[in-house]
């Protein structure tokens, strides 16, 4: 099997191809999770900088470090500084290991080592991007391709300019096809993350007011996400769109692309559509596809009625690749125990359920939530929400979108956070009871309100954006009111 060695990272990153079998067991950016074979990328972080952590990295077993400065506590002979080496020093340098190669920017570094990398395969590349759904429909897709094909994903959220080179590194000869989650947050991110990756389809979720603040219109975050299907090979070289056709900002991407377009959604007008959606609560959702006069019904452990554009992404792509449903809603049923969904059911105290949706937050996730809710029996529905981070000129319409929403499906409601209290005041304005509205200032203050709360049945669920850390109250509340833990610090 193919797998990477010190000889690539060499001539990934110098152009000389030396004699180094070495193999590269992982490629890391934190240094605690260096092993034996592991080559230590260096990055500057916010909190701090990785060269300081090259000799832990080297301590743990590591190989190679890719560096852009000279590092303490490192032998000086074991630098080699690309560029500025004739190839009989990058073979001395080789064969002293651990080394440490001297690169203009250690981030460009791991790009250019994943871009060389990527070159030397060819399995199919699915790329997905959108405001919402992204990383459920990069686990869903992945589960309905590896059915039949050997299938590399990216693991939880490294879907941006270091965790997907950090994916494509992992690559080898047995992989068929590849799925990439593919984040961002500026316009051209998208563009390089498909630089690197190469990606023959390119699926995208939605558009919305995600990371408004920094975009500043959801015109140009449609103008981002578009990046994906621009990047596409033309139609007759492979290339494919697969594209929301119920989303006006999504479906005129097909003028974009020369890849050929196929969409998905909700009417007859999409070349795959679903009927009949109705939701099991915590049992699923039922509906029944549409592709070309057939009509298959199925049965999904997807939460909420909005799952049903998830798995219609899934199923397509599985088409187009040429899976039978047979294999299609064999991979969409195998998600619970393969995949972990962003939304997860855990017991809470007094005979209560939590549903935790604490990864991240935007108000079309936070409204879908609600509706998850809404399907669900129990008896008294809580919501404990938080902010709703990012959305810029949208942050106050955001969170009384919300807010309306809430007042008709909960009987209590938790607002937490300065940005929430919006939300509780539109709950209000729009009928809730003011005596079922709790507006807090932080977690702590949360848990314990609803441990003194909860009741046998009762449904609550807990959603805010991932900087809010609301994970903690539901860390508490399933592990017998036990108290939150301090903050930890972070080490690069």
């Amino acid at each position: 099997m193919l797998t990477l060695t010190l000889a690539d990272v060499i001539e990934g990153l110098t152009g000389n191809r030396i004699d180094a079998s070495q193999s590269i067991s992982s490629v890391v950016i934190d240094s605690r999770q260096a092993q034996a074979g592991s080559l230590f990328v260096a990055l500057p972080g916010q909190n701090s900088d990785g060269h300081q952590f090259v000799a832990d990295a080297f301590a743990n077993g590591a190989v190679a470090a890719i560096v852009h400065q000279p590092v303490l506590n490192v032998d000086e002979s074991s630098r080699l500084v690309v560029g500025h080496a004739n190839p009989d020093k990058v073979a001395e340098a080789a064969q002293n290991l651990p080394v440490c190669i001297q690169v203009g920017n250690s981030l460009q570094g791991l790009q250019q080592l994943a871009a060389f990398w990527r070159s030397k395969f060819n399995p199919r590349v699915i790329g997905v991007t959108g405001s919402v759904g992204k990383s459920t429909t990069k686990e869903l897709l992945g589960n309905v391709l590896a059915t039949r094909f050997v299938t590399l994903k990216n693991e939880g959220n490294l879907n941006n300019e270091i965790g997907l080179p950090l994916t494509l590194l992992k690559l080898n000869n047995s992989h068929q096809r590849v799925v990439l989650e593919m984040g961002m947050y500026a316009l051209g991110e998208i563009a390089l993350l498909c630089q690197l990756a190469r990606p023959h389809l390119g699926v995208i979720t939605n558009v919305g007011p995600v990371h408004l603040e920094r975009m500043g219109t959801v015109e140009r975050i449609a103008q981002a996400k578009s990046e994906l299907v621009q990047a596409l090979p033309e139609a007759a070289r492979g290339g494919v769109a697969v594209l929301n056709a119920d989303d006006p900002l999504v479906h005129p991407m097909a003028a974009q692309t020369s890849a050929r377009v196929v969409t998905y959604g909700l009417s007859p007008q999409a070349d795959l559509w679903a009927s009949d959606v109705t939701s099991a609560g915590l049992e699923g959702i039922r509906f029944v596809f549409h592709y070309q006069g057939e009509a298959i019904h199925a049965r999904l452990p997807l939460l909420g009625r909005h799952s049903v554009h998830t798995a219609l992404r899934a199923a397509l792509v599985g088409l187009v690749e040429g899976l039978a449903w047979g294999e299609i809603i064999a991979g969409l049923q195998s998600l619970p125990s393969t995949a972990q969904l962003r939304l997860v059911a855990v017991p809470g105290p007094n005979g209560s359920t939590l549903l935790d949706d604490t990864y991240n937050a935007s108000p079309a996730s936070t409204i879908a939530a609600l509706n998850l809710l809404d399907d669900l029996t129990g008896s008294k529905k809580i919501a404990v929400l938080g902010d709703m981070m990012e959305l810029g000129s949208f942050e106050e319409e955001g969170h009384r979108k919300v807010g309306c929403r809430a007042a008709d499906v909960v009987d209590v409601l938790l607002a937490v956070g300065p940005r929430a209290k919006i939300i509780a005041q539109e709950a209000r304005a729009c009928g809730l009871d003011a005596g079922s509205v709790f507006e807090l200032d932080n977690n702590r203050a949360a848990v314990k309100l609803l441990s003194d709360m909860l009741e046998p049945e009762n449904v609550v669920l807990v959603k805010g954006s991932n900087s809010q850390r609301m994970n903690e109250i539901v860390s508490a509340l399933s592990h017998k009111n036990r108290p939150l833990p301090p903050k930890q610090s972070e080490q690069a």
